[in-house]
């Protein structure tokens, strides 16, 4: 038995697997720092390492794989799942990975692993065939990705993701905006979608959804933001340079 081989079937090897060739922990552990030493395996982190490709020198699992490993729970989301649907029109190096349980930011081949708060397991798809990556689907990756714009990929970014989205399923939307009971992502998925209702496929039903639960709160669209025009539809204040205001007026004041 060549465990290199082997051990190739697997994009990403923990002891335990190494174990199921030997029955012994040690031997296993063994085997692991001798992969290592000879150049065929490399240390992610903790109890988590991948083989090294014959033909390129480079690591064969990839950071989607790594990220859906870390936890028993994790997987990937935000900016990160948008670059695996291929929707990002740039790369990013830092992962952005949630997990019911936590872990400490690493890096590894140049990528830095990022840990988010996971506040739930739906809408996680497991492609099959992919090694084993677990990723949020299309629909629960918008309503993160606005959820959090200001704490990760910032608002142009998400708005240059939402121009390359087509057709979305209307009821997961509804569903994952109801799981996180947030007045302030209503009104920002409200506004934020309106402009390409069409494209994605969403009906009036939908924003007239949106609308009835986003309060009588007044807020700006973006954390650092100071002034702009306001929408009374979705009763926010938006930077002049987002999007024309339609009917708006301009505020300097804080609301």
């Amino acid at each position: 038995m060549n465990l290199y081989f082997e051990l190739l079937k697997k994009p990403i090897i923990k002891v335990e697997d190494v174990n199921c060739y030997y029955g012994n922990m040690d031997s296993a552990r063994s085997a692991i720092k001798r992969l290592m030493k000879d150049g065929m395996l490399v240390k992610i982190r903790n109890n988590m390492y991948t083989c090294i490709s014959g033909e390129t020198g480079a690591p064969i699992a990839n950071r989607f794989q790594i990220a859906s490993h870390i936890t028993p729970t994790s997987y990937v989301s935000h900016h990160t799942a948008m670059e695996y649907y291929g929707i990002a029109d740039q790369v990013f190096y830092e992962v952005y990975v949630s997990s019911e349980t936590s872990f400490r930011e690493f890096t590894f081949d140049g990528y830095t692993y990022r840990y988010i708060a996971s506040r739930s397991l739906e809408g996680i798809d497991k492609p099959p065939y992919s090694g084993g990556i677990a990723v949020t689907n299309m629909e629960r990756t918008l309503v993160d990705c606005i959820k959090d714009m200001d704490k990760i990929a910032g608002i142009e970014e998400v708005v240059q993701d939402i121009e390359s989205m087509r057709k979305m399923q209307e009821k997961r939307l509804l569903k994952y905006l109801e799981l996180y009971q947030n007045q302030f992502l209503y009104q920002k998925m409200g506004y934020l979608l309106w402009q390409y209702k069409e494209k994605m496929g969403l009906s009036d039903e939908f924003f007239k959804n949106c609308k009835e639960q986003i309060g009588k709160s007044k807020r700006y669209l973006t954390r650092d933001q100071v002034k702009g025009h306001y929408d009374d539809t979705w009763k926010l204040v938006v930077p002049d340079e987002l999007h024309n205001a339609k009917n708006g007026v301009m505020l300097d004041a804080d609301i």
